[in-house]
């Protein structure tokens, strides 16, 4: 019996799994708010009460890096411990994973249907894969072929320094440092928070106007999930600017970790925002801005490019981590 988690900054999920004829078989799973609890160890006892069934073997992907057995996490205030999970469960077999660690070893568990084609690209065989996430935060990962199979490997590539290409965005890293007081990250623009402040900085130095409609829904709600509906919907001259500005620097930050990974049997884009934005990710300008890399192009033009649509890539992900652990070969 397996418990895997997949533990994000907005929502933790944690299933059970079974290793049947060699597949994993998923029993039962649930959804927890991770900011309603003060960490992971009791979101988990509540849940094995709930379902007390013994664990054999468990595994959880997390924003942060992993050392040692243990996380601090990076879009919640809190450390989670193998240790101090494994004595909960009652086992010693607990892994923590980076949570894009996780959903790359999730790709290998999707169907063709999981995926939609931003750029079919030509697979080299042997060749490394490069996954990058843009959610609550922004994570990138990777795997290499070693012959017989994929290994996995976590990056906090999210937060390197973001480079502006031009003077548009010159004059963002310049606004998001003044506010930071400091460094600007890929994470603090590539995320939900960063599409919202995208947005502030398009409608702060006069390069739209915000209606006041607009300003008054996004103050009561979800503002970058609203920038990004109404940018895909064309109600807002102000949301489309801001929508495009953040899938351009998406593509960019995209084909960059294609480039330093060599990742050329495919790009794929996980996290819950692309596929809230599909038809813009595939309109042209995400290849656009990943493929502009001078010399580079056409190496670029040739690489795959898919979105995960299944949004529980991260928590197959941990469970088939678990169950190499236990000794399935796949």
């Amino acid at each position: 019996m397996i418990l895997a988690g997949d533990i994000g900054g907005t929502s933790t999920r944690l299933a059970l799994f079974e290793v049947r004829g060699g597949q994993l078989a998923q029993i039962l799973s649930e959804k927890f708010s991770s900011r309603a609890y003060k960490g992971l160890n009791e979101i988990v006892s509540e849940f094995m009460r709930a379902n007390p069934i013994k664990v054999e073997h468990a595994a959880f992907g997390i924003a942060g890096p992993v050392r040692k057995g243990r996380v601090e996490a990076t879009n919640l205030p809190w450390v989670v411990d193998a240790a101090a999970l494994a004595s909960e469960l009652v086992t010693a077999n607990v892994s923590l994973l980076n949570d894009l660690e996780a959903n790359t070893y999730g790709i290998f568990e999707l169907a063709p249907k999981d995926f939609a084609v931003i750029n079919p690209g030509s697979p080299a065989e042997g060749g490394n894969i490069g996954v990058i996430s843009a959610g609550t935060g922004l994570g990138e990962a990777g795997a290499t072929w070693d012959g017989a199979r994929f290994i996995v490997f976590a990056t906090e590539g999210g937060h390197a320094d973001f480079a502006p290409r031009d003077e548009l965005e010159i004059d963002l890293l310049l606004y998001v440092q003044k506010r930071l007081e400091g460094r600007v990250s890929y994470e603090r623009l590539l995320s939900g928070p960063g599409l919202y402040t995208i947005y502030e900085f398009l409608r702060d130095t006069e390069r739209g106007v915000e209606e006041a409609w607009l300003r008054d829904e996004l103050g009561d709600n979800d503002a970058a999930a609203l920038i990004g509906q109404y940018g895909m919907e064309g109600k807002s001259e102000l949301c489309m600017r801001a929508l495009d500005l953040f899938v351009s620097i998406y593509g960019a930050e995209a084909g960059n970790l294609a480039l330093k990974l060599m990742a050329s049997r495919g790009i794929f884009v996980g996290g819950g925002i692309a596929p809230k934005i599909l038809t813009k990710m595939q309109s042209g300008l995400f290849m656009d801005a990943f493929s502009a890399k001078g010399r580079f192009e056409e190496l670029l033009r040739a690489i795959p490019v898919r979105v995960l649509l299944n949004d529980q890539a991260a928590l197959l992900g941990a469970a088939r981590y678990a169950g190499l652990q236990a000794g399935l070969e796949r």
